[in-house]
């Protein structure tokens, strides 16, 4: 058990270290890289969808971005490397997608879209599920980062607040197929 939960957060500090490297690689280059970011309806922004989670525009986002992504991703993860992996996979595509269909013509990058479908994702698993275990999660969330709300208002320029909003909707959705497929399940 303790050492399945160490493989487990292991898998979070290796995505982490990916943002790291990543942003190490696009420092390097001036931030080119940005332009694999999502950029809503064309067709060079669909490469965007599985890329801009790893994109930063500088040291300062992906340092906002870590702590968060090390808490929230490490609450999905006690679940499992499958329940992260599936969550992950799940916002990253969804909430990209709806980002490249409905966002506005700007590039969109950053791990925050999928930070806001971690976040709403454990809150959502708390009213779905409603185990003991489950509502705790919601709560510590809700209290370590129930501020970031705010981030789907349309506040700066420069934030994408569209991918927060797709984030924490596929992180919602996530939890609701999560929740129904459990209730399937033969006891």
């Amino acid at each position: 058990m303790v050492s399945q939960l160490k493989s487990n957060l292991f898998l979070v500090l290796a995505a982490v270290a990916l943002l790291w490297a990543v942003e190490a690689v696009n420092l390097t280059t001036g931030h080119t890289l940005n332009t694999w970011g999502i950029l809503p309806r064309t067709l060079t922004g669909l490469r965007g969808i599985p890329l801009s989670p790893f994109l930063h525009a500088n040291l300062s986002h992906l340092l906002v971005n870590t702590l968060p992504f090390l808490v929230l991703g490490g609450l999905v993860c006690l679940q499992g490397r499958r329940q992260f992996l599936g969550v992950s996979l799940f916002v990253i595509v969804c909430g990209g997608l709806a980002l490249w269909l409905f966002g506005r013509s700007a590039y969109h990058i950053g791990a925050s879209g999928l930070i806001f479908g971690y976040f709403g994702y454990l809150v959502a698993r708390g009213w779905y599920e409603r185990s003991i275990r489950s509502i705790l999660i919601a709560l510590v969330t809700l209290f370590l980062y129930g501020g970031l709300v705010l981030g789907v208002l349309p506040t700066n320029t420069y934030i994408s607040w569209e991918g927060h909003l797709f984030g924490l909707l596929a992180g919602v959705v996530a939890a609701r197929i999560q929740g129904s497929s459990a209730k399937q399940q033969p006891a």
